[in-house]
């Protein structure tokens, strides 16, 4: 209490390390902000996809709850990095990439936090459009402002805003669930059993990716915590929240869709909140729609500014962000963001649903590379100022890194199933999309089998910037240690 009593409720930082000093906060603020990024309409939209796509409810759920388990245990992994490291979660790409060559993953990251983004305002507008009683359109720019907010605040805030979004949305979705389960006969849609492969795998892909997408920025939220911190409790902190967030929340889109008689697809938002009726109690609901897109829509923003800062350090050696930078990039992601999502709004659905599921092309073979390299090749074992200096251990370009990637990214095409591509092995396994197990399991592999044997220098135990005050990742700092 008494650090956080001291830390500034502006973050001072961006890609830095952060000292011991500086570490504040406690495991049970993973568990709930995760939770309150899971608890919000778009987790209820995927769910809702499985069953609006042609799945029925019962391994719908099954489907979706296999797929949280396994794409939250490696969203876990991830998040247990950021007390080791006291650092941003792509930044440590540059040991498997090298210090120019993590720029290639860290720009589809952006990518992805673009998308998802604008995906998420698209809702958010809705929902406060219906709340304040104007368009769609204005909705989606009050929601732009307030993102803009709070991720100029940073951290401490954004851990704050996660707590109050746990609460509402337990609230939310507690009198939701009443609401839905006195309105239709959930037994007899349990009941409903025509179980397809296709279906089942879209089911949990829909929740694989879900989780999965968290791995490139997870640790943004855990580096403050103490060094010290379990990285056991870390990883059942941080992937219990989720998974349990996204669970429900997924749950209630499932049965959504299943007793909307085709009423759900293109008035997602409207259709939840009529689940409760009108007057106050709609009113409220609209308003925690809105305010639970504020957690997940902040940590993409702040994650964007997160990328942009590492990619322009990984080249020029040394960014100091200052407030006004800070500002100006937020709002050049944010309003980018935006502008996609007013052009797009109309036809959100089925896009949706094409973006995620291609998105696991690019970020399952990174997490199974970063992964796999940190907690079986280096083992923890990190050269933290080297990440800033392009002369050093890491080099510029790691081509055995950068190799499996492309790898990994290839030996998917012939399994995806998405409406931007459709591989040509898909067909012959009855129109199931796997490409993502393939995207994990051979990446992972390769790069074992091949770093084992060809691994760069890895120190003996994990080397941290020595620390004078508050000390940057910079060439600097490199060349002293």
């Amino acid at each position: 209490m008494a650090a956080n009593d001291t830390t500034p409720l502006i973050e001072k930082r961006s890609i830095d390390y952060i000292p011991e000093a500086e570490r504040h906060g406690r495991l049970f603020s993973q568990f709930t902000l995760w939770m309150g990024a899971n608890l919000q309409i778009t987790a209820i939209v995927t769910g809702a996809l499985a069953v609006v796509l042609g799945g029925d409810v019962f391994w719908s759920l099954i489907g979706l709850l296999i797929g949280q388990l396994i794409g939250g245990g490696v969203m876990a992994l991830h998040a247990a990095q950021g007390p080791k490291l006291g650092l941003p979660q792509m930044i440590s790409s540059r040991v498997q990439f090298g210090v120019y060559g993590a720029a290639i993953p860290i720009v589809l990251v952006c990518l992805m936090y673009l998308g998802f983004t604008a995906t998420g305002t698209v809702l958010s507008g809705q929902a406060l459009g219906q709340l304040f009683g104007v368009s769609d359109s204005v909705g989606i720019l009050i929601f732009a402002s307030v993102i803009v907010l709070v991720t100029v605040l940073g951290y401490r805030v954004i851990h704050f805003i996660g707590r109050v979004a746990s609460l509402i949305g337990v609230v939310a979705f507690v009198y939701l669930f009443s609401r839905l389960m006195s309105q239709t006969d959930v037994g007899a849609l349990l009941q409903i059993r025509h179980f397809s492969w296709s279906s089942f795998l879209l089911a949990v892909s829909l929740a694989a990716s879900w989780q999965i997408a968290f791995g490139p920025y997870v640790a943004d939220y855990s580096r403050y915590l103490p060094s010290h911190t379990s990285s056991v409790k870390t990883f059942l902190a941080a992937g219990a929240g989720s998974v349990i967030g996204a669970q429900v929340a997924m749950v209630l889109g499932v049965f959504a869709a299943a007793m909307s008689n085709g009423q759900f697809a293109g008035h997602e938002v409207a259709y939840i909140v009529g689940l409760s009726g009108t007057g106050a109690t709609a009113a409220l609901l609209y308003f925690s729609m809105a305010f639970g897109k504020v957690t997940i829509s902040t940590l993409n923003s702040y994650g964007s500014f997160m990328c942009i800062a590492t990619i322009i350090s990984g080249f020029r050696g040394r960014l100091e962000v200052t407030r006004l930078q800070r500002l100006v990039f937020v709002l050049m992601i944010v309003g980018t963001a935006t502008l996609i999502a007013l052009l797009g709004q109309h036809s959100f659905l089925g896009a949706f649903k094409s973006f995620i599921l291609f998105l696991l092309a690019f970020f399952t073979p990174w997490s199974a590379i970063n992964l796999v390299d940190y907690y079986c090749i280096t083992r923890e074992r990190y050269d933290v100022p080297a990440l800033a200096d392009p002369n050093g251990r890491y080099g510029r370009w790691n081509l055995l890194g950068i190799s499996v990637y492309v790898f990994g990214v290839l030996v998917q095409l012939p399994f995806i199933s998405t409406k931007f591509y459709t591989g040509p092995l898909v067909a012959a396994l009855g129109d199931v999309d796997i490409s993502w197990i393939i995207g994990l399991v051979l990446p992972a592999a390769l790069y074992y089998v091949c770093a084992k044997k060809w691994h760069g220098t890895v120190p003996d135990h994990l080397i941290l910037p020595k620390e004078q005050g508050a000390l940057p990742i910079t060439n600097e700092l490199a060349a002293q240690a």
